[in-house]
């Protein structure tokens, strides 16, 4: 199987669901078992709930805004 360069020095995070370098990532035990998180979501939970909300609100936003970039880039092209 093919790596693309760089793939193997990041990885998934479960939780923004972004892939980041593997030095910016700290592996969670989970009840599916371990995950990787990055530490950017980890301190962001350590805050109070109004900076957690905020956070949340950022990812879902960043989120969203990929899915309709995605959404766009896949309407097919209507000729007549």
């Amino acid at each position: 199987m093919y790596e693309f360069p760089g793939m193997a020095e990041t990885a998934f995070c479960y939780h923004c669901r972004q892939h980041h370098p593997k030095s910016e990532m700290r592996q969670i035990e989970t009840k599916a078992g371990k995950r990787w998180r990055c530490i950017r979501s980890i301190e962001a939970t350590r805050q109070g709930q109004a900076a957690r909300e905020a956070y949340g609100r950022q990812v879902s936003e960043m989120n969203k805004s990929e899915a309709q970039s995605r959404a766009r880039l896949s309407k097919p092209i209507v000729t007549t």
